[in-house]
């Protein structure tokens, strides 16, 4: 298939403080979903619908480099720097440079899908936008005479319609009006504001979301996409795993290369787990969970609807529910998870100084990378450990470690 534009630009500059802890020290789109990174996941859905990809980095850029110069997928690649996070319309025109006719512009840690992406592509000037019931936490788009004319952000009033998608498709014309924009009093530039802008002389269409839209704002949203993600999974064995004897599989269930499945482990599918990962013996794994490579899940454990990242350990005897676990996070023997409140109303957790209802009834905790529990640590619900950070033998981890 002949793709449909010669670029996209993906905005992965950001440093996404209301992720913490999980994206203290690394770029939001290198978190996993179903053991496959946001990035990658939006690379997958842009092969064969462009050429090239600029992306567009500020935070932990070498990380980004790093991550893209190993991927196998037939896609030009380029990184484009932004010296200083001034926006997601300041984002865009370092860019310009690169570009040469129509392009597409999406945000870095949104999951789109290529059937969304492939209409929104179609067209010469279009936002993509969600039918919501209730717009107020998104930028809503505003029409006339079935047209774009504005996006508003964050309306005080609630409101259904259609939020913005954080996905764009323009010509070169755009760079013209982005270098007029106004600065916000947050000091950024937007892009949506140039939306109104562009709206003025060009007819900017509105193409609605008709697969899936996963944006990814808060640490628990990973939980909901993890969800989302696996239901579409495939049921794949590889060859080389070894499944010993005793062992009940369940479902939808993948499993990598390279990976030990020990007597006693009871999985139930849908559930995704890494390569050269080692599990149990006599070990619960219950559905919604995703086990990253490399990770260790000791003798006796339980986990349910649970990201573990990359190189994570669970110890004997842990119980782990709807929870993050980051990247080589070591989980001493008998840790507990609480993960539902007493009087079961939606569990909330702090965000840049602020308590922040996650909407959930069931929600355990947020580690950081490289975070470890002493033995029989228990965590209340919604409470996070940063990187690096540790708990002592016996701990009850009321308030967040940071």
């Amino acid at each position: 298939m002949k793709p449909l534009l010669n670029q996209a630009v993906l905005l992965c500059a950001g440093r996404s403080t209301r992720a913490y802890p999980l994206t203290a020290n690394r770029p939001k789109p290198l978190l996993k979903v179903a053991n496959v990174t946001l990035l990658e996941h939006n690379l997958l859905q842009l092969e064969g619908l462009v050429k090239e990809v600029i992306i567009i980095t500020g935070f932990e850029t070498q990380q980004i480099k790093d991550f893209v110069s190993n991927l196998k997928i037939d896609l030009k690649i380029k990184t484009v720097q932004q010296e200083r996070q001034l926006g997601t319309g300041h984002a865009v025109l370092q860019a310009q440079p690169q570009i040469r006719g129509r392009f597409l512009v999406l945000n870095g840690d949104v999951m789109y899908s290529k059937l969304d992406i492939s209409r929104l592509a179609k067209s010469k000037c279009a936002v993509l936008g969600i039918s919501v019931e209730d717009s107020s936490q998104y930028g809503v788009i505003l029409t006339k005479a079935g047209f774009v004319t504005s996006i508003v952000e964050k309306p005080q009033q609630k409101m259904a319609g259609y939020a913005n998608a954080g996905a764009y498709v323009f010509d070169e014309n755009v760079f013209v009006v982005l270098k007029k924009i106004k600065k916000s009093t947050t000091g950024e530039y937007y892009l949506t504001e140039a939306i109104g802008e562009l709206a003025k002389t060009e007819k900017v269409e509105l193409e609605s979301v008709k697969d899936y839209w996963l944006h990814i704002s808060y640490p628990w949203d990973l939980l909901s996409a993890n969800e989302f993600m696996l239901s579409k999974m495939k049921h794949v064995i590889a060859k080389d795993t070894l499944i010993e004897k005793g062992v009940t599989l369940k479902g939808t269930i993948s499993v990598g290369s390279r990976t030990v499945i020990k007597s006693g482990v009871y999985i139930e599918g849908p559930v995704v787990i890494g390569k050269r990962c080692i599990i149990g013996p006599n070990c619960y794994i219950r559905p919604g969970t995703s086990i990253g490579d490399d990770c260790k899940i000791g003798s006796g454990c339980e986990v349910k609807n649970t990201v573990l990242l990359d190189g994570a350990v669970l110890s004997h005897l842990c119980y782990v529910g709807d929870s993050i676990i980051g990247r080589n996070a070591n989980l001493a023997g008998g840790t507990i998870t609480a993960n539902l409140r007493h009087d079961r109303q939606p569990v909330s957790s702090m965000v840049n100084g602020n308590l922040v209802s996650t909407g959930r009834v069931k929600f355990g905790t947020v580690m950081g990378d490289n975070a470890k529990t002493g033995i029989n640590t228990s965590i209340y619900p919604g409470r996070k450990i940063w990187p690096f950070k540790a708990t002592l033998p016996g701990e009850v981890v009321r308030k967040d470690i940071i």
